[in-house]
């Protein structure tokens, strides 16, 4: 029986971890026979944030007035190819009776539950709070930089209860998820670890290799040090990719999410403060880098707890010859194995969970 399935997550963002992590979710569970809709939530308001974001992402760095039309012009592009998502019917974030009805609500992944989101903290849709669905499933769902030490307010740790099945994709969450409920959730990996990125081929051949990609923004001036002395050690140019990082050899600001796929597949390796910077390089088998930034740091850390890739994380005093080897040397094969076995039990995880709520409505 295959199940009309919606998919609820921040689709909308001007970010290619959000972009790539809707599509393959939506996509996997197609490949498994459902229909598939990733739910067209709307809001002025946060488009307004969202936008106003798009178009000056590196704060508190400023923003140079040159760089305006080329924001702009990324965000252009993140707009036709939103609208080439399988998107359902359009309704308002705050009003969720006036979506379709679904067997299932797949809700996940990104910081979906995370109260200290900068404009979708606080959101009851992403609570189950409205959803008119039979069945509600998280997946990969994280609280972000939602300390697990903050606890969780009785009010919104009762709306977990919507949920019959959770799964999680970071200690932080998971420790929350326990607290509030006393129940381990299940543990999986980020869709674009999960499942394929079927991003279009685009020619690159104007890049000169072999290159560095660098993926982030407000990077600490010590990590900016040393990544630069590596690139002039080993003749390597950095190339930033859809933020200005001005200490890279080149700016490559306009592009979208299927050139970044492409761009970080080209890449030597990969230097990054950003969670799915670490997710494409682990993807394509890079060598990488990664400064946690405040942030971030709760999913950051988790990912490479999970895989096994803590020595890719990079601290102040950290020696140049670590550097070095983590950007020139293959990825450990025990951090593919730790992969494989995630995959795996991410796979056990939906087919449990759908296989019981399709036995349910039949």
């Amino acid at each position: 029986m295959s199940l009309k399935i919606g998919v609820l997550t921040f689709h909308r963002c001007i970010n290619y971890g959000s972009y790539w992590q809707s599509r393959c979710l939506a996509e996997g569970l197609q490949e498994r026979g459902h229909e598939v809709e990733i739910l067209d939530h709307h809001s002025s308001r946060v488009n307004f944030s969202e936008w106003k974001c798009g178009l000056q992402p590196v704060l508190p760095t400023p923003v140079p007035a040159g760089d305006r039309p080329l924001y702009r012009e990324k965000m252009e592009k993140f707009f036709k190819l939103f609208d080439k998502m399988p998107l359902s019917k359009p309704f308002p974030l705050d009003d969720p009776s006036k979506m379709e009805e679904y067997d299932v609500v797949v809700v996940g992944s990104d910081e979906v539950w995370n109260l200290s989101h900068p404009w979708y903290s606080y959101c009851p849709l992403f609570y189950g709070d409205g959803l008119r669905a039979k069945h509600l499933i998280s997946y990969a769902a994280s609280f972000g930089n939602y300390s697990s030490s903050w606890g969780l307010d009785p009010d919104w740790a009762k709306k977990l209860y919507n949920f019959d099945n959770i799964s999680v994709r970071d200690d932080n969450s998971a420790t929350i998820v326990k607290n509030a409920l006393g129940v381990e959730p299940a543990f999986v990996l980020d869709p674009c670890l999960q499942f394929p990125i079927n991003a279009d081929k685009r020619d690159l051949s104007n890049i000169k290799q072999p290159f560095a990609a660098v993926y982030g923004h407000n990077f600490s001036d010590f990590f900016i040090k040393e990544v630069k002395a590596w690139a002039e050690r080993t003749g390597t140019p950095l190339i930033s990719i859809g933020y200005r990082n001005d200490w890279a050899d080149e700016q490559w600001l306009t592009a979208d999410p299927h050139d970044f796929a492409n761009f970080i597949a080209l890449s030597q390796c990969v230097i990054t403060n950003f969670f799915h910077g670490c997710v494409f390089a682990l993807n394509n088998a890079k060598p990488f880098v990664c400064e946690l930034s405040t942030y971030r740091s709760n999913k950051v850390q988790g990912l490479m707890k999970t895989v096994g890739g803590e020595k890719h994380l990079i601290a102040d005093g950290t020696a140049a010859h670590v550097y070095s080897a983590r950007l020139s040397e293959p990825l450990d094969e025990q951090i593919f194995e730790n992969i494989r076995e995630l995959q795996k039990q991410s796979n056990d995880f939906l087919d449990e969970a759908l296989t019981l709520k399709t036995a349910e409505l039949s």
